[in-house]
This record gives C-alpha cells, sequence and structure tokens, in this order.
C-alpha cells in the first residue's frame, strides 16, 4: 500500500460540478476523428517526425466512453497530428485485444486480474494499470408516475435476485410511502457482454446482499433478467421499456434523461446518485502499487454505495515508442487539462496526489525521444 495516500480526500463540492449541456452520443464510437488523407504507408514514428498524422487506437470499457470520446475531441484540437479512436466494446472485449496486441491501448473498468497479468506477451513488459477517472453506476428505471424512487439494500437484492416481481412489492412500497406504485412487472436489465461495470455493480451486491449466490465479475449468470451490450444498450433497454431497470453509468442515465433510484448505503441512508456524494466513497481510500482501489460497500455516511476507479491499459515496452510517447503525453494532458471536462459530464476527477503517482507510472513505459 501507499501510506502516503491513506489519508488522500477525494470529496469535492457539489456547486462545482457543472454537467456539460450536451454529452458525446451514447452510441459506440469507433473513431473519434478522421485523419486526413495521406499517405498512411509510413511508419507511425516516421510520421510522428514528419510532422504527419499519428493514429491510435484503443478498445474496452463502455462506461467512461463519453469522457473519452470528449477527450480525444479536445485533445486533437491543440494536437492536431495526434488521431485517436476507441471502440467501446465493454472491459472484457478490451482486456482481450489488450493482451492480442490488436490495439495500442485498452480501458477496463476492472483491475487486471493476475491471471490476465500473466498473460501479457513477455515482449511487451508488464501491463500498465492506471487510473483515468473515478465514476459510479446508477439504478435508472422507466416507470409512469414514479419521479422519485427510493430502493433499500433488501429492494436492490429482490429485484437483481427475482424474488420482487413486481413495482408494489412491499419491500418497494415501505420506502416510498405516498407514492402510488403500479402492479406492473419488473424487468430487470443488466449487461450481456463482459463488463466492468458489471464487475463493479455484482462487488457491491455481494456485500449488500447476503443470499446473493451468482458471484461477481465482469460476467456472471444472472438468474433473472433481459441483457443488453453496453452501457449503451443497456441504457437503450430501459428507455423503450416500461417497468424496466437497469444498472448503467451516470453520464449515460443523465444525458438520456432516465429517472434514477436513491439507494440505501451501508450507513442506512438513501443517497440520490451525484458526483459529490460518489466522491465521498473513495474518501480516503488506500491505493495500492497497481492502483486497483476496490470501495463495493463504502462505510462514510453520504456516500453513493456503487463507486469505482476505470482503468487504462499500457504496455510497458510497447511495439511503436512513437505512438506510445503519444499516448504519455495524452495521459498527462488528460490528468491535468482534462479534469475540467470530467467534471462536466458527471465523473469524478482523480485528485492530485493519484495523478502525481500516474504520472510517475506512466514515465516507466519506453517511449521514443522523437518529436
Amino acid at each position: 500500500m501507499i501510506s502516503s495516500l491513506k489519508a488522500a480526500r477525494w470529496a469535492f463540492s457539489a456547486s462545482a460540478i457543472a454537467l456539460a449541456a450536451s454529452l458525446a452520443a451514447c452510441a459506440p464510437q469507433t473513431t473519434t476523428n478522421t485523419p486526413p488523407s495521406e499517405n498512411t504507408s509510413a511508419s507511425p514514428a516516421a510520421s510522428s517526425a514528419a510532422g504527419g498524422t499519428v493514429s491510435i487506437s484503443g478498445a474496452g470499457a463502455t462506461a467512461p466512453n463519453p469522457l473519452y470520446q470528449r477527450w480525444f475531441q479536445e485533445y486533437n484540437k491543440t494536437n492536431p497530428n495526434i488521431q485517436i479512436s476507441y471502440d467501446s466494446v465493454g472491459s472484457g472485449a478490451g482486456v482481450k485485444r489488450f493482451l492480442d496486441q490488436t490495439v495500442d491501448f485498452a480501458a477496463s473498468d476492472d483491475p487486471l486480474k493476475d491471471a490476465d497479468k500473466a498473460k501479457v506477451p513477455a515482449d511487451r513488459g508488464k501491463a500498465v494499470q492506471i487510473p483515468s477517472t473515478g465514476l459510479f453506476v446508477v439504478m435508472a428505471y422507466n416507470l409512469d408516475g414514479v419521479d422519485q424512487l427510493k430502493l433499500s439494500r433488501s429492494a436492490i437484492c429482490g429485484i437483481v435476485d427475482g424474488s420482487i416481481k413486481t413495482w408494489n412489492d412491499p419491500k418497494i412500497a415501505k420506502d416510498n410511502a405516498g407514492t402510488n406504485l403500479p402492479s406492473t412487472p419488473i424487468t430487470f436489465v443488466h449487461r450481456s457482454d463482459g463488463s466492468g461495470t458489471t464487475a463493479i455493480f455484482t462487488n457491491h451486491i455481494v456485500k449488500a446482499c447476503p443470499t446473493w449466490k451468482a458471484g461477481a465479475g465482469k460476467t456472471i449468470e444472472w438468474p433473472v433478467g433481459t441483457g443488453g451490450k453496453g452501457s449503451e444498450g443497456v441504457t437503450a433497454q430501459v428507455q423503450q421499456t416500461k417497468g424496466a431497470i437497469g444498472y448503467t453509468e451516470y453520464s449515460y442515465a443523465n444525458e438520456n434523461k432516465l429517472k434514477v433510484a436513491a439507494l440505501q448505503n451501508k450507513a442506512g441512508e438513501f443517497i440520490v446518485p451525484a458526483p459529490d456524494a460518489a466522491a465521498k466513497a473513495l474518501d480516503g481510500a488506500t491505493v495500492p502499487t497497481d492502483f486497483a482501489v476496490k470501495v463495493p460497500d463504502p462505510a462514510q455516511k453520504g456516500a453513493y454505495p456503487i463507486v469505482s476507479l476505470t482503468y487504462l491499459l499500457l504496455y510497458e515496452t510497447p511495439k511503436d515508442p512513437a505512438k506510445a510517447k503519444a499516448i504519455n503525453d495524452f495521459v498527462k494532458w488528460a490528468l491535468k487539462d482534462g479534469k475540467q471536462y470530467a467534471s462536466e459530464l458527471g465523473y469524478i476527477p482523480l485528485p492530485d496526489p493519484i495523478s502525481t503517482k500516474v504520472t510517475t507510472a506512466v514515465d516507466t513505459i519506453k517511449v521514443s525521444s522523437a518529436k
């Protein structure tokens, strides 16, 4: 553990957070910028040295996709020769592409397991896993006439294990006095693909639900519900299905104006999902050397209960050192100048002590000295 970070404070004022009037489109985006027409047969290193376009590809987690797309667009405005594309395909697929070396970087909401670390090709060195931002998972729902839903821990447990089947179930009704809950059947929407968001959500469920038997991870056997691919797919299914409820990253629900439930935390409080409440869940967290921070059931008062970091995966010894330098320069920009966009879109910017450690980790990557 990094002792100097044990008391790192993550909370920040809600008043400092202004959500953007427009968020990057929730449909999966595979290319942020289209490189200008030129001779693409030149090597990336030669192209970079000559002032040409350096094309970088990444893939992985859908939860941070809106922020990543915004970052790539903003960075390109001042660095027009750097073109970064990103496939929002889910953490599981992103990790696979990283291990297969078909991308220059990957992204995952779930820290790499030791088994995956061991699969990194020897000539690529070790995986350099760095957090890019904090995020939080909400329970978005589609229920006419119910605008301020509260869900206790037992209610969430019943929804995900299938024991609660209708919206007027007593376990839901007791915390929503005065609300006319219908007898509409509940349609639980979960991820159908390998998902770091699923890992975040199910790690919380394991802590909050004593009778939960399906475990936790990027993929599990759900006892009930219907699947959607990516945060985009879950969001769309909830939006289109009356009586539906599903877990997705906050920015997706916010951009699509979905209703979100106040969730009961470990302290017994019902917390409306918001960036400042989510930041409290990370308040005082200890940070290990691989940055794999886990807070599956935060005990802090006022803390939103389903919160995590999301990660970029880089090669210690990349195939193309010139591309790696471009990626590293971008990461350093995102940690500093990119914080404003994280706040605007409802993510949790990394605090300065963590950003400093991330910069140190990035500097271990073997990159080209060419400008």
